[in-house]
């Protein structure tokens, strides 16, 4: 896993939050990013940010992202099966997952990358940051019900957003100089319920609100910059709506921009 090559910049951080379908948006910011040459140093996410994340770090191109969101139907992730831990087995998403992270390991990663999980056992916030990236991925995405905890040596993990949705404080804790966070946001009474996923994810929603609050409180868990796409039309099933998803995304990204460019001409880099 490399850092960045030279500090004559100040370093940036990127914390992606989780929110299923609305995660999608985080292709778009990226997008604007990468466009505007806005570099991403260290890389933290959560849940859909998770996976995003892994992605962009493992150097996947961002076009690509979105042609791969636009295309992956949801037979090709979803199996099924007789509810135990889960109503998915989840053994598609992990194939899908090594394919497209090569099942490379973190420490192979273009850029540095971490990642949370909610572990059962201690009720604890977990960041992953070694081994196989497929499996921290799988085990953040691990919606309670939705997909089977996933066991990691005395951990039961499931879905980092249980108690870490925006990752800041992972992001921060990686040692850059500005941290930028990105929220798809908790629409609490705006948000339309359609079927199971959208019920348990606002459920999970709700409850993450309430943790933020507390989380405010510490700087630890303050971005320099937080990018909040409107995302009060898209639910968290929806992924079929990519386009408007990422549509978000950049337009929020492309508001921060002058921002998030005066930080990174005006903050000295750390020695």
């Amino acid at each position: 896993m490399k850092g960045p090559k030279e500090k004559t910049r100040p370093t940036l951080g990127l914390a992606l939050s989780g929110g299923s379908a609305r995660g999608l948006a985080h292709i778009g910011v990226l997008k604007v990013f990468k466009d505007h040459g806005i570099p991403v140093d260290f890389l933290a996410g959560t849940s859909m940010g998770s996976m995003i994340g892994a992605f962009y770090a493992n150097g996947m191109n961002v076009k690509m992202m979105e042609r791969l969101a636009a295309r992956l139907e949801r037979r090709l992730w979803m199996d099924l099966t007789l509810p135990r831990m889960g109503i998915i087995a989840g053994e598609k998403i992990t194939e899908i997952l090594c394919f497209l992270t090569r099942n490379r390991t973190f420490a192979q990663l273009q850029i540095p990358f971490a990642t949370c999980a909610t572990d059962l056992y201690s009720g604890q916030n977990i960041t992953l940051k070694e081994g196989r990236v497929a499996d921290a991925v799988r085990a953040s995405i691990s919606i309670p019900g939705v997909f089977p905890p996933v066991a990691r040596g005395d951990y039961l993990l499931v879905d980092g957003g249980v108690l870490n949705r925006v990752p800041v404080d992972v992001a921060r804790e990686m040692g850059p100089d500005i941290v930028v966070a990105v929220d798809v946001g908790i629409h609490v009474g705006e948000a339309r319920i359609n079927n199971f996923l959208d019920v348990i994810t606002q459920s999970i929603d709700i409850m993450s609100r309430e943790l933020e609050k507390e989380k405010e409180k510490d700087h630890q868990n303050q971005a320099d910059v937080l990018i909040c796409p409107h995302m009060e039309d898209i639910s968290p099933s929806q992924f079929h709506k990519v386009p408007q998803a990422v549509a978000a995304g950049t337009a929020a990204a492309l508001e921060a921009l002058p921002v998030i460019k005066n930080l990174l001409q005006r903050k000295e880099p750390k020695k």
